[in-house]
């Protein structure tokens, strides 16, 4: 029988923040969790589309739902938003890095980062580990860090990180979406060595269809891309159907620590959540720590 939201445990008593909320697989997540008892905080950088997104859910549903500003292209407002989450709270028991942007012209974020990697990486990294110490002892604690089937084309260019010599948008994009797997398995193998207790999963969509199709198509001006995404219109699956994977991750008691989740159809692309393969170049360890020691160095500078 296929996994659906109507078999996510009670999340009764437990806080979660849900990065990227305001739309797609954000809202979607953050609507199944409140609908099961948690606590959500909505971790948004537009705070009048947060706001829309909170409303959208109290309306919906009986629960308690916060609005916290979160910008990931600047490590300021992360560093702000974790302290305002251990001010408010004091713990945290679930966290979903959620949020991201795809194949975009080159940019930086406000400390000079190239933005996809900056914002779908580093912006989560430096979050996750602000907010690790209200979570380590929490009973069931876990992050989820959603990637895509892009991490299977990416590589970690270590020789030009930010892109300054060469950029793609799309190699761009799949190195960021290779980090965040490395990033998730690297932290659960650093949570069982510490014995903190945390649960680190990685989940990724499919091909749903949310906000970042769009933004990609706007930014870069493509009209060949926005033929391609017409052409792919069959493949589509919902934001909610999208977002299974990674309420799997959150939420079901099978999901392994150090797990990665996705669609169980079409190679991947649409379905049900099912446990998927690593992109291989995330399963050298060797390189996973050195990601980890560059990005601690990166976020520290900044």
């Amino acid at each position: 029988m296929p996994w659906t939201t109507a078999a996510i445990p009670d999340q009764s008593g437990r806080l979660a923040l849900v990065t990227g909320a305001s739309s797609g697989l954000g809202l979607e997540t953050a609507r199944a969790l409140l609908d099961r008892g948690a606590t959500v905080i909505l971790g948004c950088r537009c705070q009048q589309k947060g706001e829309q997104a909170r409303q959208t859910l109290l309306a919906a549903a009986a629960g308690v739902v916060e609005l916290l500003p979160l910008d990931l292209a600047d490590l300021a407002s992360v560093r702000r938003a974790a302290a305002t989450v251990a001010d408010r709270h004091g713990r945290l028991d679930l966290l979903i890095n959620n949020a991201g942007v795809m194949g975009l012209p080159r940019t930086l974020t406000r400390d000079g980062f190239e933005s996809q990697f900056g914002i779908n990486h580093l912006g989560h990294f430096a979050l996750t580990q602000a907010l690790l110490p209200l979570m380590a002892g929490r009973p069931d604690a876990r992050v989820v860090s959603v990637t895509s089937g892009a991490q299977y084309f990416g590589r970690i260019a270590f020789d030009d990180l930010q892109a300054e010599r060469r950029y793609d948008r799309w190699q761009a994009y799949g190195q960021s979406k290779l980090a965040n797997v490395m990033f998730a398995l690297e932290l659960q193998a650093r949570a069982d060595a510490a014995s903190t207790g945390v649960r680190s999963l990685a989940a990724h969509p499919g091909v749903a269809r949310t906000n970042l199709q769009p933004a990609s198509v706007a930014a870069s001006g493509s009209r060949l891309e926005a033929l391609a995404y017409r052409l792919m219109g069959p493949l589509f699956q919902s934001a909610a159907m999208g977002a299974l994977p990674q309420l799997y991750a959150a939420t079901a008691p099978e999901a392994e620590p150090g797990g990665h989740y996705g669609p169980d159809q079409l190679g991947g692309m649409r379905g049900w959540p099912t446990a998927v393969r690593v992109a291989p170049a995330a399963l050298d360890r060797a390189q996973r720590q050195r990601l980890w020691q560059v990005s601690e160095e990166l976020c520290a500078a900044a």
